[in-house]
């Protein structure tokens, strides 16, 4: 995502601030004090180790602890990339029980390092769509998703009497010069998202020749989402001069005023994201781990996830906030990139990018 991941505007401020101050939203995960077992090794607590954009409601927290009898424990690892990467490192001996956060980006790499154990958990209505390909042991289990997608300032255009862009080609035509700005692919999962959707729409052997034609036509790279976002883009506060903007498909749903958005996304440029929550290989409290998968596909946290994590429920049950109802349209046809190939190509894929955007 992950990260979701990672995964939708508010979500990296959050990891911003966490990462600050150093601590996990739930507990300290660092805690190593407190007691893991009662009597006879009966587990007291389940440890869940997530990334540092995972916010949920305390009263949820406390519903699973009340439910289930054990404390929650939350260990935020960095963003969907970093939790993978250290999620493969503790193979065998995991930092947890439950890892939630991998996103479809990432997760083939931790399938092939055996990091998870199978569970088949139960799915709400709606999402057996979000299962991982190749996943074919149900090792991971789809908790949200939100897509990837170029937005714009809708204001500024209609000011500069300019037709906004509608397709990634559009991008690239002269009209829209130094107007687009997008986190990197080197450093932000939102940033991935973007190269992998260009791979998906040109093909492994001409994502090179756009990505040249996008940055000779002034296209500015950041280091994340925040950046872009909060800084160069014109709707985003900080009096950017950028009106297009890699960002969410939930995006316009927080730029509303007097019952209209300001922007827009652009949904033929979308690449979906979704998150998964998995219990890990040799955790210290198995059935736990999966009491709290099943809590997290539950309704209560269904419900919770857009105004508490910025993305969408994977179960199709769940009425959205009338604002993400009116403003957070989802594509219906969003780029993808077969996960195993991801896996084995990434690394590569990742250097000719730099090569072409450092030119």
């Amino acid at each position: 995502m992950r990260p979701i991941h990672a995964l939708a505007p508010l979500v990296p401020l959050v990891a911003l601030a966490l990462a600050a101050t150093g601590c996990s939203t739930i507990g300290d995960g660092s805690s190593d004090g407190e007691p893991s077992a009662g009597p006879g090794g009966t587990p007291t607590r389940v440890v869940l180790v997530t990334h540092e954009s995972f916010v949920l409601p305390k009263p949820l927290i406390r519903q699973f602890e009340q439910q289930s009898g054990y404390d929650l424990v939350v260990r935020a690892s960095g963003d969907a990339g970093i939790l993978t990467n250290k999620l493969v490192l503790t193979k065998g001996d995991p930092l947890g029980d439950v890892a939630f956060g991998v996103d479809n980006t990432f997760a083939s790499r931790a399938l092939d390092e055996g990091v998870f154990a199978a569970y088949d958990a139960p799915l709400p209505d709606g999402a057996e769509q979000y299962r991982l390909p190749g996943d074919d042991e149900h090792d991971l289990t789809p908790i949200d998703n939100a897509s990837v997608c170029v937005n714009v300032d809708d204001t500024w255009f209609a000011a500069h009497h300019l037709a906004p862009p509608k397709t990634l080609d559009d991008l690239a035509d002269p009209q829209y010069q130094d107007l687009f700005v997008t986190p990197g692919a080197a450093t932000s999962s939102p940033g991935m998202a973007f190269l992998l959707t260009t791979i998906a729409a040109y093909g492994e052997d001409g994502w090179q020749d756009y990505w040249a034609r996008l940055m000779d036509n002034g296209a500015k790279l950041t280091a994340g989402w925040s950046d872009a976002y909060e800084v160069d883009f014109t709707q985003g506060g900080g009096q950017g001069d950028r009106p297009i903007v890699l960002s969410y498909d939930s995006s316009p749903a927080f730029t509303v005023s007097d019952g209209k958005s300001s922007t827009s996304a652009l949904l033929d440029t979308c690449f979906r994201q979704v998150e998964y929550a998995g219990v890990l290989a040799g955790a210290a409290n198995p059935d736990g781990a999966e009491e709290l998968v099943d809590f997290l596909l539950g309704p209560d946290v269904q419900s919770a996830l857009p105004d508490s994590m910025y993305v969408f429920p994977v179960d199709a049950s769940v009425q959205l906030p009338a604002q993400w109802a009116r403003f957070a349209q989802q594509p219906s046809e969003p780029y993808e990139v077969d996960p195993a190939s991801i896996s084995e190509h990434r690394d590569d894929w990742l250097r000719e990018w730099s090569d072409v955007t450092s030119r």
